[in-house]
């Protein structure tokens, strides 16, 4: 590594410069989502290369009375198209690979929208009676009430570590280097995220809506084969349909059977974020038609459905009700897209 070479990942959001033989500068924040420019937030860093491992010791920079803060460290391979982050996948090209890296991966790109296109099952609406049917629930999961859904397309599988890089340019799995597991460890908001750029990329197809988080009511029709009385997605037992109660890790979608509906890992492999806020008492005063949830939730909880690998069977039944804080990146949460015929 030269002075004044410059690493920049391809949104342009991460700049990496070297200072020195032992020195860096990260910058962040260089535009906004609108292109326009914003003040960076500036990073000094010191690095150790040995091989092909480069091993980045960083903190916020400081004047240079007081020096520098370090504590954060973050581990790169240098590659022939520039820094790797070994965690996260994410790649901060030189200028001379940049132009192709950006060819790259809008043909991931590409393949990972046309993935989605494919696997997206159409949701025939009906009405069913939502909620604890079984009577071994909780309190939050009652009174069971009808509710009737209109049209829509749900993934058939949760969204995969492949796609998320393919739109994202990083994968901040907890348990990575599986491309076809689901990706975790992603925020209600990270996720609202890959949704809008899914959205505003020139390759999707504008005969249909919007891809979007399904409404909670909408996943658990879904779910449950259409609203049939299943305690799990397609079954009264989990063990054909989904991993749960002692699994330390996730798994590639689509190994269990799948339910009624072609859906698959509905019932455990991870929990999924649903775009309604959650409240304990929504149940109470519900529309009977295509609810979306309250119009705000304390302290921006959102509701996660399904259960995980790590979490009690029980957990997995398909009328349960989780949830999370918005900000909130946990190893056994990811998601599926819905869509709006």
């Amino acid at each position: 590594m030269k002075k004044g070479e410059v690493y920049r990942s391809l949104d342009g959001f991460e700049v990496i410069e070297v200072i020195s033989s032992n020195e860096l500068e990260i910058s962040l924040g260089g535009k906004n989502i609108d292109d326009m420019p914003i003040k960076p937030d500036i990073f000094a860093a010191r690095y150790h290369l040995k091989g092909d491992k480069l091993l980045v010791e960083y903190g916020l920079k400081r004047d240079t009375e007081i020096g520098y803060i370090m504590g954060r460290r973050r581990h790169y391979l240098l590659t022939e198209e520039g820094l790797k982050d070994e965690k996260t996948g994410m790649v901060y090209y030189s200028s001379d690979k940049a132009k192709g890296a950006l060819a790259a991966l809008e043909e991931k790109k590409w393949k990972a929208i046309e993935e989605l296109e494919k696997t997206m099952i159409l949701v025939k609406g009906g009405c069913y009676q939502m909620g604890d049917t079984f009577g071994d629930g909780y309190e939050d999961e009652k009174p069971v009430h009808e509710v009737c859904i209109a049209d829509f397309y749900i993934g058939k599988y949760e969204v995969t570590q492949t796609q998320w890089f393919a739109i994202m340019g990083d994968n901040p799995s907890e348990f990575n280097g599986c491309d076809n597991c689901p990706v975790e460890n992603v925020s209600w908001v990270d996720v609202q995220d890959f949704i809008n750029k899914l959205n505003n990329s020139p390759l999707t197809k504008g005969d249909r809506g919007l891809y979007r988080l399904p409404t909670e009511a909408e996943w658990e029709y879904a779910a449950r084969s259409g609203g049939k009385k299943e305690k799990y997605a397609g079954s009264n037992s989990i063990g054909s349909v989904g991993w749960s109660g002692c699994y330390a890790k996730t798994h590639p979608v689509g190994q269990k059977k799948p339910n009624g509906l072609g859906l698959y890992d509905m019932s455990g492999n991870v929990w999924e974020w649903v775009q309604d806020y959650y409240d304990k008492n929504y149940y109470k005063n519900s529309p009977r038609n295509n609810p979306s949830g309250p119009n705000s939730g304390y302290e921006r909880k959102g509701v996660v459905r399904g259960g995980s690998g790590s979490y009690p069977i029980h957990s997995s039944r398909s009328a349960k009700r989780q949830w999370y804080h918005h900000f909130t990146r946990r190893s056994d949460v990811g998601f599926r897209c819905a869509r709006t015929p």
